[in-house]
């Protein structure tokens, strides 16, 4: 045992031999966590389960499994001892599953990453994006307060996941303190859930904290987003099994981070004394095509080979430049960045290059149709 250090059933001893009663073990702080199957949601769980949170997932029923991303922390409840990430069925549509499932778990914290969270996807679906991404939270703040009012539970905990697309055409580089100017369906709803978080930490006191996340990926991101689909298209040509991608605006501009990184910036805005708003950003902004460089230039292929530009993928409003001020957070909560936008490339195309080598045998053996694109 270390130096200074106390074992814990060494005080309870201590404490009973003395005539004293011995304390009570230490309860696990529970968090529920809504969007758990996405990119961040799985991350988040990792970091939640090693500190020793109950972790509660909220998931939407599909008729297929969409669990890939937590599968491999995912234990079956029925082994009570281990399992300490537990799904249940809920929707932001259904203001009544999310008012029942906070008062049947009682969260210590509660993190709103669920969203129809894809910008091109929004001007499709723009009814449907608003009423998940704005009324959504809007719900879940809602059914947050009236358990507050009900069990007078005051030390809840909330965390809402913002964008840095709220910022859209206003000039970088953005800080809390810069003006929205929203360019799509998907950002405006996001302003909409800011400033819901903010009227309830303002009108009823909510220990509510907003976090504007820069753009932000990782091995799992979705294969429909920019840097996932190039990273994808380059394992699969580098395989063989494809030979052109087909990308939009490639002098737009993001500050792109490691996914695992900032979701330790939402952690620890709920373990402030007071709760605030926060930029979580690189500080560093590269361009679409500067991704392409990066990724195919690190195994040996040339990007202009295989690129096409197709209009289909340019958004009715482009938002050109982001390019985050975090200098709050890393004052405030002590966080800053650990990979940087070259390390990150890499990492996805490491993993992409290894999942196409695993399609390859699945093509080669008939398995798979290697032809499905160019």
């Amino acid at each position: 045992m270390a130096s200074g250090g106390t074992d814990r059933s060494q005080s309870t001893a201590t404490a009973t031999a003395n005539g004293g009663t011995a304390p009570p073990p230490s309860k696990a702080k529970v968090a529920l966590i809504t969007g758990i199957t996405g990119q961040d949601g799985s991350y988040l769980t990792e970091l939640l389960l090693g500190k020793g949170y109950e972790v509660h997932g909220l998931i939407r029923r599909s008729s297929n499994f969409n669990t890939q991303r937590i599968n491999h922390i995912y234990i079956d409840p029925h082994n009570a001892h281990k399992a300490r990430m537990k799904l249940h069925y809920a929707d932001l549509n259904d203001a009544s599953s999310l008012r029942r499932w906070i008062d049947t778990i009682s969260p210590d914290e509660i993190y709103n990453l669920a969203a129809q969270s894809h910008v091109a996807v929004s001007f499709e679906i723009p009814d449907y994006t608003a009423d998940v991404v704005a009324t959504g939270s809007l719900r879940l703040l809602e059914a947050l307060r009236s358990h507050i009012t009900t069990t007078g539970r005051t030390n809840v905990r909330y965390y809402q996941a913002g964008s840095s697309e709220m910022f859209g055409s206003t000039p970088p580089p953005q800080a809390e303190d810069t003006p929205f100017h929203p360019r799509s369906p998907y950002a405006a709803s996001k302003c909409a859930a800011h400033w819901y978080t903010v009227n309830y930490r303002e009108a009823y006191g909510i220990f509510a904290c907003n976090g504007i996340l820069f753009n932000h990926e990782s091995p799992r991101r979705g294969e429909n987003f920019v840097t996932r689909k190039i990273t994808r298209a380059v394992g699969r040509i580098k395989i063989g099994l494809q030979s052109k991608v087909f990308l939009g605006n490639l002098q737009a501009s993001r500050d792109w981070g490691f996914a695992g990184d900032y979701v330790e910036a939402m952690w620890l805005m709920l373990q402030q004394d007071k709760p605030d708003d926060y930029v979580v950003a690189t500080e560093e902004s590269h361009t679409v095509e500067e991704f392409l460089e990066k990724a195919f230039g690190y195994v040996g292929l040339n990007w202009k080979d295989h690129v096409e530009i197709d209009k289909k993928y340019f958004r009715p409003a482009e938002v050109d430049n982001l390019k985050g001020d975090s200098s709050k957070a890393r004052k405030v909560l002590g966080w800053k960045p650990k990979v940087g936008f070259e390390q990150l490339v890499k990492m996805m195309v490491d993993e992409d290059i290894e999942l196409a080598k695993r399609e390859k045998v699945l093509v080669d053996a008939g398995y798979m149709d290697a032809q499905q694109q160019p």
